[in-house]
């Protein structure tokens, strides 16, 4: 579905009953909501209502020119539930899902109910810049994300998951590569522009960080010391998976996520 929110649409995705507490999926970047289909079954199956929305330039949304930043982003979101009278979520996000996910605690923390944040940073990465601006550059030139779909996808996931599933493997691939240049070059912007570590140690919100144990791009050492700035916070590590913990090994991924949310379920429909 879409919504057009300043002349821009947002593409949308919204399943479960009416009245169900919501969990809100954010993706990462190069990817769209599509990332969260593992996901889908055990949610819908235990009564909860899942939105899942697209970001600039990512999926069916629209992109906008120019840099972006995290806030804008999370802006993005809470608009679209403002739009759609959803009053308070359970996130997730992954990646710079989980970057925005942290903005959005920090800005609209009374629409949350619980905040999960997968293979993500604190702040932005440190020591890679270069790679960070080669990628920019690559893009820039070919105006599309699609000579990186190759190496994003090393990174993402093992070799073992391409064997496993290679219908899976291309469907991600493939959405990699049809990411708006516009859309990627916005959102590393606001990727390598920011930084929570000072502001979390204030937050007052649940969370759990999830990180995959071979993550090379968001390790779980940050994803273990973003969970140690958090009063209360919680880590789980999955064993066998890369960058997207929640395909590569979903029936890992899955079990932490229902165990997370039934345990904060309202007696009540939110």
């Amino acid at each position: 579905m879409l919504l057009t929110l300043d002349g821009r649409r947002i593409y949308f995705d919204l399943v479960g009953p009416e009245e169900a507490p919501v969990v809100l999926f954010s993706h990462s970047l190069a990817s769209d909501s599509g990332m969260w289909a593992e996901q889908l079954p055990p949610l819908l199956g235990a009564g909860f209502r899942v939105l899942r929305a697209d970001m600039r330039g990512h999926g069916g949304s629209d992109p906008v020119k120019g840099d972006t930043t995290m806030a804008a982003l999370a802006g993005d979101l809470a608009r679209l539930l403002s739009t759609l009278g959803i009053e308070r979520v359970h996130y997730v996000g992954l990646s710079i899902g989980g970057m925005i996910g942290q903005a959005f605690a920090f800005d609209h923390r009374q629409r949350l109910l619980s905040a999960l944040w997968s293979d993500t940073l604190p702040a932005s990465p440190k020591g890679g810049e270069a790679a960070w601006a080669e990628r920019q550059r690559i893009v820039k030139e070919a105006q599309s994300v699609a000579p990186l779909a190759d190496p994003t996808m090393e990174r993402w996931f093992t070799e073992a998951f391409r064997a496993r599933r290679p219908s899976r493997w291309k469907e991600i691939r493939d959405t990699v590569a049809a990411t708006t240049a516009e859309g990627y070059l916005g959102a590393t912007a606001a990727i390598l522009d920011f930084d929570f570590t000072a502001r979390l140690p204030s937050l007052a919100l649940p969370v759990l960080v999830v990180c995959g144990a071979e993550d090379q791009g968001t390790p779980p050492a940050e994803n273990r010391r973003l969970s140690g700035l958090v009063p209360g916070a919680r880590y789980e590590e999955i064993a066998g998976a890369r960058h997207f913990a929640n395909v590569e090994r979903e029936w890992a991924f899955n079990r932490i996520l229902m165990e997370w949310l039934l345990s904060r379920r309202s007696p009540r429909p939110v």
